[in-house]
């Protein structure tokens, strides 16, 4: 039944611009016959030259306009691009049915004037008619959908009068029809748009309220419940901006990604636009500009290299490995004590690149030399990065010897193997929390280290490298995941300081920092990204509230429960002695080296050892305070 009515559409439209076009042709002959512009070639006997002109441009001009795709699209979803189809169709066809007519009459005089004219009067018709038609029909349209949504729906507030904005109403006015499309409840209020051109005007008969820093005022007065942020070519700091001014309000806020040549896409991925807009997610409001990497160097890197990743079916471990798998390596080995995630990966990659990939996922603890001893002998990793560790500050300041042996004999055990069987990088994840430690979690990474620089010093033939960055965004362990469940099942969101700040960043650029960082690795460094500003985690919880709709300490209480054991109120990325040194990444740094006594560092590693075997947490405590000279422990 659609398509019976989809052939009726056809017929009528192509009916309507054969009117249209003989209309043309009748006013161009009736033009010629004013100015006298007739031929005495022509003989008055003959049927009717108008009549045998308007018949040939009618047929070829229908034929044109339908082989350029004039009758595939409904006229109310017309572009630009479109409209050029049915000029590039018009004219086409006007210029066969000229050669036609010259032949027929084997005379130009006058059968070039009159094409001209009948052409030119055929085309702007034809292109006016659609706009005309298009303009009345959403008007028409929407004005009964409006009726409709005004009574029932969720009010909306669009930011942005651009061609994303104009997008995102048609897709609005489109789902009505859809039931079902979840959009279909979507009740345009209006637009907000800084550009002064645009104020006071009005889109399909839906008006512009206003500049952005209305938006609060708009929302109230008009009880807008949701915000869609139609603004896909903003940069990262006009997006902060707005977004800051969005999470002043109740509503939720919904943005559209980034679309390049919107006005040229194809149109099923502009009808679907309204879909694609996401949740705005907390990292949209950290101010800085996504940190980007020479993915040429990696590509180099890991090409046709087997891969080792060591908690790779963690956070880190498992962003590790899918990034990894898009430079083609010769084989990724996924090393995890933790069965279910390592699964999760394996899965992930294989339903991606079925037989594309060679993978590896092995069941294994680092703590287990004989074990991973194993492992390298039989897969000899060109490539390890060590994400595998405990890193939960409150829980290890529990079991300071688990921390021990996962953390410090893992990377221990891990980085000997790399050493003894040649690996040619190997690359060691720290964290913020190893510089000048107040809890056990960061005094045993700063332990790793101190090892990864004393293998770098006394090995040759592999690179070791440290990376060391903030909290990332998302991972196991990120506030986020959990101010997100406390949220949703309305318990109050619990930070342990008003003043608490960290550092943030995205797994995906901390995994782009850990690649970056294998791919430049000389031996011995230290890479620290350019992280911005730090954030407040009060803010947070604040924004993360609004983003929610929800209003912070009304509908949403924020307990402050005091800092836990071993936690500071701020992280640093350096200590004072290591200072920095720039790279080709104008975001990413290298720390110098401090000098490690590798006497004293194996020896305490000896004692250190014996201690964590006797599970004796308290002599662990003291002689990791031994090694790690910087390691302030608080117990608050």
């Amino acid at each position: 039944m659609g398509n019976t009515n989809f052939n009726i559409r056809k017929v009528l439209l192509g009916v309507a611009d054969a009117v249209i076009i003989a209309v043309g042709g009748i006013l161009a002959n009736f033009l010629l016959q004013i100015f006298k512009f007739r031929t005495n070639y022509l003989s008055v006997t003959e049927t009717p030259y108008v009549v045998v002109s308007i018949i040939i441009n009618v047929v070829v001009c229908l034929v044109a306009l339908f082989l350029c795709g004039a009758y595939n699209k409904m006229w109310r979803y017309f572009r630009l691009k479109d409209y050029i189809s049915c000029l590039v169709g018009m004219m086409g066809g006007v210029a066969v049915s000229t050669l036609i007519l010259a032949l027929r009459y084997n005379v130009f005089r006058y059968v070039l004037p009159y094409t001209i004219i009948s052409g030119t009067l055929s085309t702007v018709g034809v292109i006016l008619f659609r706009l005309i038609f298009k303009s009345a029909f959403i008007r028409i349209n929407n004005a009964g959908i409006m009726d409709t949504m005004v009574k029932a729906g969720e009010k909306t507030l669009i930011v942005g009068c651009g061609s994303a904005g104009k997008i995102i109403l048609a897709d609005i006015f489109a789902a009505r029809n859809d039931v079902n499309n979840e959009s279909r409840n979507l009740y345009p209020i209006g637009f907000v748009d800084d550009d002064i051109k645009k104020q006071n005007t009005s889109v399909d008969g839906v008006r512009v309220l206003g500049s952005t820093k209305d938006i609060p005022e708009i929302c109230q007065k008009y009880g807008v419940s949701l915000i869609i942020f139609a603004i896909p070519s903003s940069t990262e700091e006009q997006q902060k901006k707005i977004i800051e001014i969005c999470s002043k309000t109740t509503c939720k806020i919904k943005i559209v990604p980034y679309l390049s040549k919107i006005l040229f896409d194809n149109e099923t991925n502009k009808l679907e636009l309204l879909h694609q807009a996401k949740e705005i997610r907390i990292e949209d409001l950290l101010g800085r500009d996504p940190v980007t990497f020479d993915k040429t160097a990696i590509a180099k890197l890991v090409k046709g290299k087997v891969c080792m990743v060591t908690g790779g079916g963690g956070s880190i471990g498992s962003e590790l490995v899918r990034q990894i798998a898009k430079y083609s390596p010769k084989e990724i080995i996924i090393i995890d004590i933790y069965e279910n995630n390592a699964y999760d990966i394996q899965q992930e990659l294989l339903i991606e690149y079925e037989d594309k990939i060679n993978l590896k996922t092995i069941i294994a603890s680092v703590r287990d030399y004989e074990r991973m001893e194993q492992i390298f002998s039989e897969c000899r990793p060109d490539l390890v990065w060590h994400a595998a560790a405990h890193k939960h500050v409150p829980l290890m300041e529990t079991v300071p010897c688990e921390a021990v042996k996962n953390n410090i004999f893992g990377t221990y055990n891990v980085a000997s193997l790399a050493q003894k069987y040649g690996v040619k990088k190997f690359v060691m994840i720290s964290t913020d929390k190893a510089v000048n430690p107040t809890n056990v979690m960061g005094a045993t990474k700063r332990c790793c280290e101190m090892i990864i620089q004393h293998m770098s010093n006394t090995t040759k033939g592999t690179e070791f490298v440290t990376t060391r960055f903030g909290n990332v965004l998302g991972s196991n362990g990120s506030v986020i995941p959990l101010f997100r469940r406390q949220i949703e099942s309305g318990k109050p969101i619990t930070v342990t300081h008003p003043d608490i700040i960290r550092y943030f960043m995205t797994i995906p650029e901390a995994v782009s920092l850990v690649l970056q960082a294998a791919a430049m690795a000389k031996g011995g460094e230290i890479f620290v990204l350019d992280m911005g500003a730090p954030v407040k985690i009060t803010t947070l919880a604040e924004n993360l509230c609004r983003l929610y709709g929800k209003v912070p300490y009304k509908d949403v209480e924020i307990r402050f429960t005091g800092l836990r054991p071993g936690e500071k109120l701020f992280e640093e990325l350096l200590m004072d002695e290591e200072g920095l040194k720039d790279t080709k990444n104008s975001k990413l740094f290298i720390g110098n080296q401090i000098d490690v006594d590798d006497e004293k560092l194996l020896k305490g590693l000896g004692q250190l050892r014996e201690c964590s075997n006797r599970n004796d947490d308290e002599k662990a405590v003291e002689l990791l305070s031994e090694l790690v000279p910087t390691f302030n422990h608080k117990t608050n």
